[in-house]
Formats: structure tokens, C-alpha cells, sequence
């Protein structure tokens, strides 16, 4: 590679002393030319300040002086970082050798790309696809973020079956390729997101602004996944439901947007009775949260001004135009490539 952008990896570090004494090094070996690895702290109490002040006193440290969350903390810290591209990742990835290389080639040859992501596999099960990836990111019509790969909770084993890169509606967060002067012309993260889903609405605001996100399956990378919230914490379901509804809000028209949020509500209620049914008091009080607060910040604008530097109807690629809920349960469609291909664009 010729003229070599640079590249600035960029790790948001939360009280995750156990996961950059494991996957640190890994990460240190990349053998991208032009590159920086930068660790941003989020005020750890861990001892991982001083852990990597000891350990890695060449890597740069930016602190800020609270938890700001996934978007609070990575808008603090990449203003403070100039490259040509930012490497989102997070500190609980393992990542494998020549991983950013076929990234930026495939970035570099299309200047409508402004995201892309590696293939996600899960480091506990290394031959299983990744819940926060997989294989690419897509969205129903409803607005339930599903992966080829992955739908809900069932993870297919990676046979190749999903090995041509392609466009895709999101890119996980776990480990997100972006051209920075395109994270600046979205604005960054909403930062009312505070965690979960945050790459989603960025993904779609750069759809919106007619734009590319890809999924890049010659790079591959190992997550390990819940590393600060697990899947049964009541936070996690009320960011979940919460930030969903707030996907919508940001990014579809007016009376659309009108229309899918009252359909939800209502689906959003089953999940809630499903819980109480189960047990989970806690969590169903997580998703009436949810929905308080969300109609709160109805009230309340953004906070992000995207500067559009394209007009553009938008791009749907990766979008499903069937609810992936019926296809899922009613349906058992289990696997991506059942699922009804004239429905997927």
C-alpha cells in the first residue's frame, strides 16, 4: 500500500485492566505502517492508569475525568486525535494478524465509503460468529438490529458462507473503521445514547447522508463481548429499548418515525409482560424506564448536527423490509440466508 493513510486505533478503556493486560500486546503487533494506538480512559479506578503508564509508556493515554459512556467518552477522546481514519475498538477484542491492512485497501478504493467492519467471531466459541457483528449489521423494517450470522440469539458457525465483502447497514462498535472527516461531518456519537447501538444510529446518519458502510470478511477479529455490561443487567435492557426507540427518532421522516415508535410501544409491552412472566421484575421495570425516558428527551433536540456534505435520499442497503421478529419466531427462520431474500436490499 502506497501513500498510507493514517490510521489512529483508538480503545476506550473503562475499568477493563483485565482485558488490556490480555489483548493489549495483540493489538501492539499490528503490522499497518502508519499507525497510532491510542488508549482513552473513561476515569478507571482498576489501576489500568497505572498499569499502562508502567507497561506501555510509549502508547499515548488520553484521561478524561468522568465516565462519560461509549459515546461521551470516544467524542472527548477523538477530538483530541488527528488521523485519516479512526479504528473504534474495544478493549475486550483479539485481534488477528494483517487485520487493518485489507480494511483501509477496500476504504481507500471508493470514496463513498465512510464505515466498515471486520468480520466478528467470538473468542469464547472461535468458530461461531460474534453477537455484536458477525458478519455485518442489518435492520428491519421496525427497527430490530439483527447480523447476518447472527439473529437474536441463535450464532452460526462461519463456514465461509459469508466471506464476500459487501455493503451492510451498520458496523459493530467493537471494532469500527471510519474516515474521520466523516465521523466529524455526522457529528460523532449521540451522546444521549450513553451505550448500545450508538454505531447504529452513526451508521444510519451516514446512510442518510448518502453514503457506504461495509463489511470487510478478509479482516477478522475475535470479541469476547459483555465485557462491562452483561446480557441480564437491567441497564443493558433499558439502554436497549431505550436506545432502539431513539434510533428511530433520530433517523427516520417525521410520520414514519411517528408510526413505527407507536408499533413498537406496543411490542415493546409483550417483551415486557414476557419478562414479568419469567420472573425478571427488574427487567421489566427496565423497559417502562426505557420508555419514560425516551418521551422525556421527545421534548428535548439532539445534540448532534450532522453537516451534510452530500445531499442524498439515503441508502437502504442492508435494510429488510419484513419484521425479522415474525420471520424469526413465527417463521423459524434461524439462519440469515433463510431469510426472505427479496425482502433484504
Amino acid at each position: 500500500m502506497t501513500n498510507t493513510p493514517k490510521v489512529a486505533v483508538v480503545i476506550l478503556n473503562w475499568n477493563g485492566l483485565k482485558h488490556l493486560e490480555q489483548f493489549l500486546p495483540g493489538v501492539l503487533a499490528s503490522t499497518y505502517p502508519n499507525l497510532d494506538i491510542i488508549v482513552g480512559d473513561n476515569a478507571s479506578t482498576d489501576g489500568s492508569i497505572t498499569f499502562l503508564t508502567g507497561r506501555y509508556p510509549s502508547i499515548r493515554l488520553i484521561e478524561n475525568d468522568h465516565n462519560y459512556g461509549f459515546t461521551g467518552g470516544y467524542n472527548r477522546v477523538l477530538a483530541q486525535v488527528e488521523a485519516d481514519y479512526y479504528v473504534l475498538l474495544n478493549s475486550d477484542v483479539e485481534v488477528t494478524p494483517n487485520w487493518i491492512e485489507p480494511v483501509i485497501t477496500l476504504m481507500e478504493s471508493d470514496e463513498s465509503i465512510a464505515a466498515a467492519g471486520p468480520k466478528l467471531r467470538s473468542f469464547a466459541q472461535k468458530t461461531h460468529f460474534e453477537y455484536a457483528g458477525a458478519a455485518g449489521g442489518f435492520i428491519d423494517r421496525f427497527g430490530y438490529p439483527f447480523c447476518r450470522g447472527r439473529i437474536f440469539d441463535v450464532l452460526e458457525e462461519d463456514m465461509g458462507q459469508y466471506d464476500t465483502p459487501g455493503e451492510v447497514f451498520w458496523a459493530s462498535g467493537a471494532a469500527l473503521f471510519i474516515k474521520k472527516k466523516l465521523w466529524d461531518a455526522a457529528g460523532g456519537f449521540d451522546e444521549s445514547f450513553f451505550a448500545h447501538m450508538e454505531e447504529i444510529d452513526l451508521c444510519w446518519r451516514l446512510k442518510n447522508m448518502g453514503y457506504k458502510v461495509m463489511y470487510c470478511p478478509q479482516s477478522m477479529v475475535y470479541h469476547v463481548g459483555g465485557g462491562t455490561l452483561n446480557a441480564e443487567s437491567p441497564f443493558k435492557t433499558y439502554l436497549n429499548f431505550r436506545n432502539n426507540l431513539l434510533l428511530l427518532k433520530n433517523n427516520l421522516p417525521f410520520w414514519k418515525a411517528f408510526f413505527t415508535i407507536g408499533l413498537r410501544f406496543w411490542l415493546d409491552l409483550l417483551a415486557l409482560v414476557k419478562f414479568l412472566a419469567d420472573g425478571k421484575s427488574k427487567s421489566a421495570w427496565a423497559i417502562s424506564k426505557a420508555h419514560r425516558n425516551f418521551v422525556r428527551k421527545l421534548l428535548s433536540k439532539s445534540k448532534v448536527k450532522s453537516q451534510k456534505l452530500k445531499v442524498s435520499s439515503g441508502n437502504l442497503s442492508g435494510y429488510y423490509s419484513r419484521s425479522i421478529v415474525w420471520d424469526f419466531f413465527v417463521g423459524k427462520k434461524k439462519k440469515f440466508n433463510e431469510l426472505v431474500e427479496k425482502a433484504l436490499h
